[in-house]
């Protein structure tokens, strides 16, 4: 082939390139994804455990935001399990799955809002089985695998599986088993809950599951900014498909649900709301056509559209679509920016606070664990 032959052909296709790059949108950013991450709570329903149910409810949505600071962010999924409630199947060890594992993270909140308490029995060994048998985990080597048993009676009670044989099947699968007791140092530790731990290649702490509850809230001066701008952001989303009406109802529900359980607890949802860890791809058309590149807006039937957007043409919606995006965006950057200043004015004001019981609360036990161990990972979450 002649020099000149091919300078042209090299010309031809650095142009081609060039533009090939013209075309796409300079709002589309190329999607970076992180290592999977497979969190499963277990909590235990019984008489004495609203404390440790409520603390869930008002903690949740900081342990999302610790994920959300990891870069690139994870792909992260949360499960559900509740046990010792005699209203559940004796068949079945009193335990109940209330959700495989999900990234939808409003239908967690949900769940766990749902969950009521009732004395029965605690099958400790028999809830750790159950999640390790049932749930679809991650296959991926390299994903992170968190299962967190939390209860406060004694962790041998079930006559059907023994710790050590539920430990070894844990290390089979690569999924670290930890334990949060809810015993107070006065009332007696039990050993067993932080052998199967030890065991499963995790780690056994006690708490005061009363804690997040008693403990006297901190407002800040953020707080009603972040409340106002999470409705604010609820406007952007463009809720499609047959259950459309349904998913735009759970997401205000479970607003409402967040701040029932404690304002801090609205404002932190605030935060995960502007993370990408919070994704509604399966109901809103942002989020569906940012991040499913094969997915076409021509192909949805007109029925499952937006009211909004049917009286459009196709060219006025694919331009509505973006134009929410463009405002959920800057509404999610000013709420990160909120949510740090806000982090930072309890970081202070928590500093200031005399030191509390030797017992920790039921976020500071999950979320030093969850640091730890995403860091085994190479998972970095700053502090």
């Amino acid at each position: 082939m002649s020099k000149h032959a091919t300078s042209w052909r090299i010309r031809f296709v650095a142009g081609l390139a060039l533009l090939l790059a013209s075309s796409i949108p300079a709002s589309a950013k190329p999607i970076v994804v992180g290592k999977p991450v497979d969190l499963v709570l277990c909590l235990d329903v019984s008489n004495s455990m609203d404390g440790l149910i409520d603390s869930a409810k008002i903690k949740l949505w900081d342990i999302v935001n610790d994920f959300s600071k990891i870069k690139p962010t994870p792909e992260l999924r949360v499960a559900l399990y509740s046990y010792g409630s005699p209203r559940y199947s004796a068949g079945a060890g009193f335990i109940r799955c209330e959700l495989d594992l999900t990234n939808d993270l409003d239908e967690v909140y949900k769940r766990l809002n749902a969950l009521r308490t009732y004395g029965g029995e605690e099958y400790v060994a028999g809830v750790a089985k159950a999640a390790l048998d049932e749930l679809k985990w991650s296959a991926n080597p390299k994903a992170l695998r968190l299962l967190f048993v939390c209860g406060n009676e004694r962790a041998d009670q079930d006559p059907r599986f023994k710790i050590a044989d539920v430990a070894r099947q844990a290390r089979r699968m690569d999924i670290l088993i930890n334990t949060i007791h809810c015993a107070s140092a006065e009332s007696g530790d039990d050993p067993l809950w932080k052998e199967l731990a030890r065991l499963a290649g995790g780690k056994g702490v006690n708490i005061d599951q009363n804690r997040n509850v008693l403990d006297k809230p901190i407002p800040t001066p953020h707080d009603d900014d972040l409340r106002k701008l999470s409705g604010e952001l609820n406007k952007t989303y463009l809720a499609y498909g047959n259950d459309r009406l349904e998913a735009a109802k759970k997401q205000m529900d479970q607003d409402k649900a967040a701040e029932a359980a404690a304002p801090a607890a609205g404002a932190a949802r605030s935060a995960s709301k502007a993370s990408a860890l919070y994704r509604n791809d399966a109901w809103d058309l942002v989020d569906r056509l940012k991040n499913d590149s094969k997915f076409q807006l021509k192909d949805l039937p007109e029925d499952q559209l937006p009211e909004e957007l049917r009286k459009l043409s196709p060219e006025k919606r694919e331009a509505a679509i973006q134009a929410k995006c463009k405002e959920r965006e800057a509404l999610q950057a000013r709420i990160q920016d909120l949510a740090a200043k806000r982090e930072a004015f309890l970081r202070d004001a928590r500093a200031k606070e005399p030191k509390k019981s030797a017992e920790k609360a039921f976020d500071e036990a999950l979320r030093e664990l969850i640091r730890e161990q995403a860091a085994t990972r190479e998972l970095v979450i700053p502090q």
